[in-house]
């Protein structure tokens, strides 16, 4: 192994530590923000959802927006980074992982639909907009759609990439249907992982796994610079994790399941990988589709398939605990993701 990789691998790792470390020591001061301003989740408590409603009734005024212990750790990282090399480029230049090429769309992603979660959290609290405060679900999809559409754009008209890789077979070049699968991936990726956001500890587990597993998929790639990136965002959602596990200190929020939502997905589209992605989020493909498919179920048969959703839910109403769930679900993304690592250099080492 030479000696640029060698750094690389320390720089991850210590640059890890350093997210988790910063994250853990400033969170005290963040929980008494959280609890002076009252920026406490409210738990729907209308008759659209009585099951929910009745597991989850005593979650309410548990702090929410999370979140923001994570991009916001992250950002001051990379920015702290990028500062010291831009000041003393000598001394600090090797430990700047902002480039244009690789972390300049993750980390404006990240931010942008921090921002927007955000605001949804403040409604959310506030009672303002839906029957419990927030976006509705249209307009929350609006917002991933627009997320998406700029993300495709800037992926495609500035960076000019217009294929997409099938594993072990090949690049196959699509054309402007590539902006059709950014899209896709992006909204896709930023619902599911939204909906899987219902448990303690469930969406920041699974997250966890994911962002390992491309942390190596960008080592391997040569990608150095994406990898120290997502070492940080990986060091700031172990700290998060670390009080969301059940019973959760507080919740991620929608600043923090949306920004991290279009984060994996860009992430996917960067390592151009996104084949993969269904199978390392397999968990957050089964929540979403519970999703979808439990709506259709009731709009179209007056029926519902599930006692509640998401699946996860469903598991709650018969019986299951939460920490079973929750790692139960870490277990089966621990496996799959495993397994996804196995295609991708299978793949490397064939083609």
């Amino acid at each position: 192994m030479s000696t640029v990789a060698l750094f690389a691998i320390l720089r991850m790792l210590l640059l890890a530590v350093l997210s988790f470390a910063l994250a853990m020591a400033w969170t005290p001061f963040l929980t008494n923000l959280l609890y002076r301003f009252k920026l406490k989740k409210n738990v729907r408590s209308s008759g659209d959802t009585p099951i929910f409603s009745k597991l989850h009734l005593h979650k309410q005024g548990t702090p929410t927006m999370g979140g923001i212990l994570v991009w916001l750790t992250t950002a001051f990282i990379t920015l702290f980074f990028w500062a010291l090399a831009a000041f003393f480029p000598e001394q600090f230049g090797a430990l700047n992982f902002l480039t244009r090429a690789e972390t300049w769309l993750p980390l404006a992603v990240l931010l942008a639909a921090a921002l927007v979660g955000f605001v949804d959290d403040l409604l959310n609290v506030w009672g303002v907009g839906a029957k419990s405060g927030g976006l509705t679900v249209k307009h929350r999809l609006f917002l991933y759609a627009i997320i998406a559409a700029i993300g495709g754009w800037w992926f495609y008209f500035k960076l000019g990439w217009d294929t997409i890789h099938i594993p072990l077979m090949g690049d196959i070049t699509i054309g402007w249907w590539y902006l059709v699968v950014f899209f896709i991936v992006i909204f896709s990726t930023a619902f599911s992982v939204n909906e899987a956001d219902g448990l303690d500890g469930l969406a920041g587990g699974v997250l966890l796994i994911i962002l390992a597993a491309y942390a190596v998929i960008s080592f391997a790639q040569d990608r150095y610079d994406l990898a120290a990136f997502i070492a940080v965002l990986a060091g700031a959602l172990l700290a998060f994790l670390w009080f969301n596990i059940h019973p959760a200190r507080f919740f991620l929020g929608d600043t923090g399941a949306m920004s991290l939502g279009v984060v994996v997905g860009v992430l996917a589209m960067l390592t151009n990988t996104a084949l993969l992605l269904p199978l390392f989020g397999l968990i957050l493909v089964i929540d979403s589709a519970s999703v979808i498919a439990q709506t259709v179920s009731k709009k179209v048969f007056k029926h519902k398939l599930l006692l509640s959703s998401p699946f996860h839910h469903h598991l709650e109403a018969i019986g299951w605990t939460e920490p079973k769930i929750v790692m139960r679900f870490w277990v089966i993304t621990g496996v799959v993701t495993m397994l996804g690592l196995a295609f991708f250099l299978i793949d490397r080492v064939t083609l």
